[in-house]
C-alpha cells in the first residue's frame, strides 16, 4: 500500500493553465528565455513523526499538499531553482536530488538551488531535538524534487520565449523578531509574552516577486521570497504552512506552479497572526508586487555554488544546562525536565566533534536583473541584511536552509544575547562567527557573479 501512494504522490504535477496578462510588444531579444515549472507531491502517513518541535509528536490528517516546486530557466545557460514543502535537509539527500536533476536534465550542479520551506508540520527530514528524521519521507522529497526538475524542463523545452518580470514588494506586519529581550535579561524563546522590553534585532519587510512572461502575456512561472519562520497552519493537522498555502491557492488563482523561497527567517517569528491572517496578507503582498511588476534589463542567467568549511562549537556543559535549566523552569515550568533532557541527550551526541571541521554549500545565482544567495542554515535576518546592503546588486535576496542544513546561525551579537537560538545542539551547532564568515564569502561570490 506505502508503494502505490509513493507513485500516487509522483505523478501529481501541476498542470500548467496560465493566467493572462495584456499582450506585451518587443523583439525576440527582449524574450531571451523558455521557462517551465512544475510540482510534484510528497505523499505522509499518519505515523510519520512531524519535524519542528522538541519532542516527537504526530499529526492526523493533512491540509493542502506537501510538494517540491520546480522553475527550470533556459537561456545562456540552464538554471533550476526547486522550492520544498520540509523543514530543512542535509546535503547528504539534496546533493543526490542535485546530481539526478544534473544528470537527468543537464543542468550544471552548481546552477540548481532547493530551498526548504521551513514548514513546521510536515514529517521530520532531519535528526533534531528528541527526534530522528523520517528516511522514508526524505525518500519521497528527493524523488518529488527531481520528479518535479524533470517535468518543469520538460515543459521548458517546449516553452515559448518568456522574459523577467520583477517587483520588490513588501509585507511588514506578517512575522516580527521574535528574540524579544525580557525584563529579566533572557531572550524569548516559548512561555508568556508579558515582559517583553524590545526587539534584540531588525525585522525584513522585502517580499519581492519574480515572474516569467510569454509574448502573449500569459505568465510560466513565478517565485517569491519572505523571512519569516513558516509556522501556523489552519488546523491540527500536516500543512504546508502558511506561506505554502498562500503559494498553492496563488498557483490555482494565477494557473501557473508559484514557488515559495524562504528567506533569512532565523530571528523572526509571527507572534500574533493566525494561519487565514497571513495567508491572505501574504497573498496579497504578491498580488500588488506582481500587478506592478516591471520587465529587467539583464538577460544573463549565471550561478556559482561553493564549498565552505565551518566549524562545530566548542562549549562549557555546565554553562550550557544551565542554560537552558534556568529559562524553561521560569517560562516552561511544565515541560522544563523534558526539554533541559532533550539538550542533554543533544549535547552528548554533539560532544566528540566540537572543533571538527564540516564543509557546507553557499550559492549565488543571477537571474537577469535579480540576484539569489544560497545559504544552508536559518540564517540570523541581520546577516541576510547584511548581504543585501553590500551586495554589488541592487536587487539581492537571501535564500535560508538552501542545499543544506547547519542549524541556526547567529550573529555574534546574537550569541553574546544567548537565547534558544543560541543554545548548543543540533540545532545550532555552528562555531561563533559561522554567520559573519558566510557573509563574507557570500560577498565574494557577489563580485565574482557580476
Amino acid at each position: 500500500m506505502r508503494v502505490h501512494r509513493i507513485l500516487i504522490g509522483l505523478v501529481c504535477l501541476l498542470p500548467v493553465a496560465i493566467h493572462s496578462l495584456p499582450i506585451v510588444q518587443g523583439d525576440d531579444a527582449q524574450f531571451p528565455w523558455q521557462v517551465g515549472a512544475a510540482t510534484a507531491e510528497m505523499v505522509a502517513e499518519d505515523d510519520m513523526v512531524i519535524g519542528g518541535g522538541i519532542s516527537p509528536a504526530t499529526l492526523a490528517g493533512q491540509e493542502g499538499k506537501l510538494q517540491a516546486t520546480a522553475t527550470v530557466i533556459h537561456g545562456q545557460t540552464r538554471l533550476c531553482l526547486v522550492g520544498v514543502d520540509m523543514l530543512m535537509m542535509h546535503r547528504d539527500y539534496l546533493d543526490q536530488a542535485a546530481h539526478e536533476i544534473e544528470l537527468e536534465c543537464e543542468i550544471p550542479f552548481e546552477n540548481i538551488l532547493i530551498n526548504a520551506s521551513h514548514t513546521h508540520h510536515a514529517p521530520s527530514t532531519v535528526t533534531v531535538h528528541g527526534y530522528e528524521r523520517d528516511e522514508e519521507f526524505c525518500r519521497r522529497t528527493v524523488a518529488a524534487i527531481v520528479a518535479a526538475a524533470k517535468e518543469a524542463n520538460r515543459l521548458a523545452t517546449a516553452s515559448p520565449p518568456c522574459r523577467g518580470i520583477f517587483r520588490l514588494g513588501q509585507e511588514a506586519t506578517v512575522g516580527q523578531n521574535s528574540r524579544q529581550l525580557l525584563k529579566d535579561g533572557k531572550i524569548y524563546w516559548i512561555g508568556p509574552m508579558d515582559d517583553f522590553v524590545r526587539p534584540t534585532d531588525p525585522f525584513d519587510v522585502d517580499l519581492p516577486v519574480l515572474a516569467f512572461q510569454q509574448k502573449s502575456g500569459q505568465l510560466a512561472a513565478a517565485l517569491f521570497n519572505h523571512s519569516t519562520h513558516c509556522i501556523g497552519a489552519r488546523s491540527g493537522k500536516r500543512s504546508p504552512g502558511f506561506y505554502g498555502l498562500a503559494a498553492q491557492e496563488l498557483s490555482g488563482q494565477y494557473g501557473i506552479p508559484i514557488s515559495f523561497l524562504s528567506g533569512a527567517g532565523g530571528s523572526t517569528h509571527n507572534l500574533r497572526l493566525s494561519a487565514d491572517e497571513m495567508v491572505i496578507r501574504i497573498k496579497a503582498a504578491f498580488d500588488a508586487a506582481l500587478k506592478a511588476a516591471d520587465p529587467m534589463q539583464s538577460t544573463r542567467l549565471a550561478s556559482i555554488k561553493r564549498e565552505v568549511q565551518f566549524q562545530v562549537r566548542t562549549f562549557d556543559e555546565q554553562a550550557e544546562d544551565q542554560a537552558v535549566r534556568e529559562y524553561c523552569q521560569k517560562y516552561a515550568p511544565g515541560y522544563s525536565d523534558e526539554i533541559v533532557q532533550v539538550f542533554r541527550d543533544s549535547r552528548v551526541k554533539l560532544k566528540p566533534f566540537q572543533g571538527e571541521s564540516r564543509p557546507m554549500w553557499l550559492q549565488a545565482m543571477r537571474i537577469g536583473d535579480v540576484v539569489l544567495v544560497g545559504v544552508p542554515a536559518e540564517f540570523f535576518t541581520v546577516l541576510g541584511l547584511e548581504i543585501k546592503r553590500r551586495s554589488p546588486f541592487r536587487y539581492t535576496f537571501v535564500c535560508g536552509l538552501s542545499n543544506d542544513y547547519i542549524g541556526y546561525t547567529p550573529s555574534r551579537q546574537g550569541f553574546e544575547n544567548g537565547g534558544y537560538q543560541a543554545w548548543m545542539g543540533l540545532h545550532s551547532f555552528s562555531e561563533r562567527g559561522t554567520g559573519e564568515m558566510i557573509v563574507e564569502e557570500c560577498l565574494e561570490m557577489l563580485d565574482q557573479l557580476q
